[in-house]
């Protein structure tokens, strides 16, 4: 048997064994609730999508099915061979194409502590390769029967949820010493430990995503990651598939969505709220992501079924 084989031999297996486990547990719809912190299930049994999300730094593997992730004007595809990494969280639309009751979509997702994997980094001396590849935001790396056992016996204490306040937080650490000493390791180190330009251009992220009302000038953003404006634009085009402002204008119109969704305000309240001044502006840049006009959106999306309207679905 070559190598290869019996790789995928041991992750179908693993895999097996956790679509055998989540089929008797109690599901709500899309989700699964349970105790384990950080840590969401997903299982769809129809298409998905596409649905527009502001991702959390995280962690997602797909236990059963394909996924489609677009980012900026960049598309991602990925399946049961991979995992799927954002170490900053950013604005993406997702899609499921096929799932039904006989082959249902599965998934798994866990959040990122980078407090977690810098004491891994430092305390352990944790190195891997590096890579001259651009620092994207997101990155697609190869799901290791390792990564894969470690998130198996993670879900399994659902069935043991006495053993989840001491066990729960020594798996997660595991998982993430296979991603700081895998093949995206490096990628990670650069975004988790301070001084380097991946770090610096997620403070300017994690600004926008707190100040996205703001008006936004490049050149405070620059002083605030401690980069020059051009060295600044590059490494964020390069992380995010965007500008700053392209970048704030995804921000202000998923806010603006979920406000008209969650507290039933009209569209023209919605965009003074996120920071427009021009309501006529709002609704041609909201058409232009979303498809259609603010109202006509919203009317679908209420119509639709409830259980993944705010979900990203793994």
């Amino acid at each position: 048997m070559r190598e290869g084989d019996n790789v995928q031999g041991q992750t179908t297996a693993i895999r097996l064994r956790v679509l055998d486990l989540l089929s008797q547990l109690p599901w709500d719809g899309v989700n699964l609730k349970h105790e384990i912190p950080g840590l969401s299930l997903y299982r769809l049994i129809e298409p998905a999508g596409p649905f527009y999300t502001l991702y959390e730094p995280s962690l997602s593997i797909i236990i059963k099915g394909r996924k489609h992730v677009t980012v900026g004007d960049e598309t991602i595809v990925y399946d049961e061979s991979c995992f799927f990494l954002t170490p900053v969280g950013l604005p993406m639309t997702g899609q499921i194409c096929s799932a039904s009751s006989a082959e249902p979509y599965v998934a798994a997702k866990l959040r990122l502590d980078l407090e977690a994997l810098r004491r891994l980094i430092i305390n352990f001396d944790l190195r891997s390769p590096e890579t001259s590849d651009r620092d994207r935001g997101v990155v697609v790396g190869t799901a290791t029967p390792e990564l894969l056992d470690a998130f198996w016996r993670l879900i399994s204490l659902i069935d043991s949820p006495t053993d989840i306040p001491f066990m729960a937080n020594h798996i997660q650490n595991e998982i993430f010493y296979r991603l700081l000493t895998g093949e995206q390791g490096a990628r990670l180190r650069r975004f988790a430990l301070a001084g380097t330009n991946s770090n610096r251009v997620a403070k300017a992220v994690g600004w926008l995503k707190e100040n996205y009302v703001l008006p936004l000038r490049v050149d405070e953003l620059a002083e605030i990651a401690n980069m020059g404006v051009s060295t600044l634009h590059h490494h964020f085009r390069a992380m995010t598939a965007m500008s700053p402002l392209q970048f704030q204008k995804h921000l202000r119109l998923h806010h603006a969505r979920e406000l008209m969704l969650s507290e039933s305000i009209d569209a023209a309240t919605a965009a003074l709220k996120v920071g427009y001044e021009s309501p006529t502006q709002f609704s041609r840049e909201y058409r232009r992501m979303f498809g259609h006009p603010p109202l006509r959106d919203v009317k679908a999306i209420l119509s639709s079924d409830q259980s993944t309207r705010h979900n990203s679905v793994g």
